[in-house]
């Protein structure tokens, strides 16, 4: 009787959770990153933390890693050089943030994920539940915050969870992990109220840098991708060899200068008032803690960079690098940016030195402006790569040489692995070779999702 028993019960829990996540599955074919996240959950459940970690002891310990990470890279910079960039002219001004009524504010939140921290006094989808009873209080919570210039205190601070960067890497090594962090929701409901009038005032007076992609409307890694293969490929057509550079940067976000940044988003986007006030009180005094299990460090101050996992930090990290765009600009070179990720590249005919010496002088006013903003250019993982006909590229490929450029034959650029011959050969193989790992896992679910 008992084994029998036990049989119907097993037999319940495994349609039970069949139907569950078959239901979950089902009603996510729309959304692939609802789905991928559901069935990357049941392929590879996340890796647990070693039990020796779970302490307070190693709690400190990551955030002291984390925090001595970022200041060893401030306190590296000693750039003397001074780069003038001429700023380009603001009309318009914004000088407060605008109160938002309930509707607004329940928009915001229906749209919102239902991600909770640890410092939220509700669960997400426990306030969503009850929203109509709590929402003219957020909202008056929300408005006073806008029309005082004040971000509440009780919102600036993160939770850090570290993660393993990759599986197999040895979880000892603190060097192995990744800081994710996580806000109190109310934050990110105040954060988009803001992100949305101030998406709005730049778009109206189009103070994005025309070739930046990154976390911008209607654009993405696949417009910077185009855009650069597009004009690569123009370049060859016309018998012409290309040059391009991809720079990297090491933890950019981490590092920005609150002080440089209120002063760009003040001179350069034409912010004022209490709503410049307001992103102050956004970026200042902010603080963290790790959390590993139920364990917690003490809390670390922030004193740079755009909080990481906020909805405002790409953003403002956009405007953080405008003068860059107009830095490239000035030197006659063609770019692209997606967020941090910078593609710089030129075209030149056989015997045509001058271009790639404009690079090479771009490239060196890049890094000093990069060192005056507090931004570490990674040059060991900075990568050249020349496109065009065979000949044509090792005479390049020579004059890079001497000018300390060595160029690749073939780069990975925001995902894809572009080579020497624009074929994509190697992508391709890449792509293919990853379809069959998903499709192999896949098929480990089979049993529990129906057909």
């Amino acid at each position: 009787m008992y084994k029998g028993e036990l049989y119907a019960y097993n037999q319940i829990l495994c349609r039970t959770r069949e139907t569950y996540f078959s239901e979950i599955i089902g009603s996510c074919s729309s959304n692939s990153r609802v789905l991928f996240t559901t069935v990357n959950r049941l392929t590879n459940p996340p890796t647990q933390l070693p039990i020796e970690l779970v302490c307070t002891p190693k709690c400190n310990e990551f955030a002291l890693f984390f925090n001595d990470k970022v200041q060893g890279i401030k306190k590296a910079f000693n750039s003397t050089t001074h780069i003038t960039i001429q700023r380009p002219p603001t009309h318009s001004k914004l000088s407060h943030f605008v109160p938002v009524t309930d509707q607004t504010v329940q928009e915001t939140i229906t749209r919102l994920n239902s991600s909770t921290c640890c410092l939220d006094v509700l669960s997400t989808r426990f306030l969503k539940s009850v929203l109509n009873s709590v929402l003219p209080s957020i909202t008056q919570i929300v408005n006073m915050s806008l029309q005082s210039g004040i971000f509440p205190e009780a919102l600036k601070t993160e939770v850090i969870k570290p993660l393993l960067k990759k599986s197999g890497l040895d979880p000892t090594v603190l060097n192995n992990y990744r800081p994710i962090s996580n806000l109190p929701f109310l934050g990110k409901v105040l954060e988009k109220v803001v992100y949305q009038q101030l998406t709005d005032f730049l778009l109206l007076n189009n103070s994005f840098d025309v070739f930046q992609s990154g976390f911008r409307p209607h654009h993405s890694t696949e417009t910077a991708l185009i855009k650069v293969t597009n004009d690569i490929r123009l370049n060859t057509d016309d018998g012409k060899v290309s040059v391009l550079i991809l720079l990297d940067l090491s933890a950019a976000f981490d590092t920005v200068d609150h002080g440089i940044l209120l002063h760009r988003l003040q001179d350069w986007v034409g912010i004022s008032g209490s709503a410049l006030i307001w992103l102050k009180s956004y970026l200042e005094d902010r603080k963290c803690f790790v959390e590993i299990g139920s364990c917690v460090s003490d809390y670390m101050a922030l004193t740079c960079g755009v909080p990481q996992g906020s909805i405002l930090g790409p953003l403002l990290f956009n405007l953080y690098m405008l003068p860059l765009g107009q830095l490239i600009r000035s030197n006659n070179i063609s770019y692209h940016n997606y967020a941090d990720d910078t593609q710089i590249y030129v075209s030149l005919t056989t015997g045509e030195n001058r271009p790639v010496d404009s690079l090479s002088h771009c490239l060196q006013q890049i890094s000093a402006w990069m060192q005056n903003n507090f931004l570490q250019l990674n040059s060991n993982k900075t990568e050249v790569i020349i496109f065009g006909p065979q000949k044509q590229r090792e005479s390049v490929s020579s004059y890079l040489h001497s000018l300390s450029l060595k160029p690749s034959n073939q780069v990975r650029n925001l995902g894809v692995i572009m080579d020497s011959d624009l074929n994509f050969n190697s992508h391709i193989k890449s792509v293919t070779s990853a379809a069959f790992y998903h499709l192999k896992n896949i098929s480990k679910i089979k049993n529990i999702i129906s057909k």
